[in-house]
């Protein structure tokens, strides 16, 4: 695996903006940030334990052989999986949330975001775990705030991503 795009650090200070083709599972209390197009973040969070993780992910499935990154979705939500159940938890407490997958015609004649989307649901309905909230599809862009420790998760929605989107909120 290219382990340029795996991220688990748990001395971060409170605030951590979430790049695409990167995983976060924190041990601490963190707020993650993020924006989304047509990519896509599953937030999985243990209720039981209150922790949780978020990827950010572009592509559905890992187009060459040999070439595994979060940057697919495929990858990055059975590695997020994995990170949150390396603590030994039971998957029985995991809820999940996915955000993102906007597709503009205008942009782009595929709508790789609608797969990116399916990708997500797939594996973790196939990992047993519960899909309790999507904002995902539409037109608009998104900024994804999410707080580890209260479980609490904003979502702006934005016409056009500027620049300065793609930085950690001041």
């Amino acid at each position: 695996m290219n382990k340029g795009h795996y991220f688990f650090d748990t001395s971060l200070s409170d605030n951590y903006f979430l790049q695409p083709g990167y995983i976060f599972g924190p041990d601490n209390s963190v707020t993650i940030s993020t924006v989304l197009g047509s990519s896509v973040s599953v937030y999985i969070y243990d209720r039981k334990n209150r922790i949780g993780g978020m990827n950010h992910f572009q592509l559905p499935y890992m187009a060459t052989k040999g070439k595994t990154t979060a940057l697919y979705g495929n990858v990055a939500t059975i590695t997020l999986i994995k990170i949150m159940g390396a603590r030994e938890f039971p998957k029985k407490f995991f809820e999940a949330q996915i955000f993102g997958g906007a597709y503009n015609s205008k942009k782009s004649n595929k709508n790789i975001g609608r797969e990116n989307i399916d990708i997500a649901r797939q594996i973790l309905l196939q990992n047993k775990i519960s899909i309790i909230s999507e904002d995902v599809g539409g037109e608009k862009g998104r900024k994804v705030v999410s707080n580890i420790s209260t479980n609490e998760v904003a979502v702006l929605k934005v016409d056009t991503l500027r620049e300065k989107d793609w930085y950690p909120y001041q």
